[in-house]
């Protein structure tokens, strides 16, 4: 019971995002856990507007994410190097958190603040298209 419940709820956070193929962006990251600030790698997937995390590379349908970030509740993705004293670091800012990822090199940060980066503005623009201007 415990199992289907946590499939129910992935698939809600997933959004019918077909993330183990094509995806936008991907490669490993290491992150700063949400309440025990530990920081751990992980492998990220960027797709549609989603940004997914998982324990190991090997990712297919049956994969369950360990987190997914909505683009559409970004509101900017910055180098953090100073502020929390890490190379390659980077910051996802949403309405209520800031969350801070580390890029293997610096080439990589940059390309995931672009990537990322490109995605809020898409999302952005897809909502104004939707809503129109204010």
């Amino acid at each position: 019971m415990a199992q289907l419940l946590n499939r129910l709820r992935a698939e809600e956070r997933i959004g019918g995002v077909e993330f183990w193929h094509s995806p936008e962006r991907c490669g490993w990251l290491t992150k700063q856990g949400e309440y025990i600030k530990t920081w751990r790698r992980r492998w990220f997937i960027l797709k549609q507007g989603k940004i997914f995390w998982f324990k190991s590379q090997e990712v297919g349908p049956t994969s369950i994410p360990r987190g997914v970030i909505d683009v559409h509740r970004c509101l900017s993705i910055k180098g953090a190097e100073d502020v929390i004293n890490k190379q390659h670091a980077f910051e996802l800012s949403t309405y209520s958190e800031t969350m801070f990822f580390i890029a293997d090199s610096d080439k990589e940060k940059e390309e995931w603040i672009s990537s990322v980066g490109r995605a809020i503005v898409r999302q952005s623009k897809s909502m104004t298209d939707d809503y129109g201007s204010y």
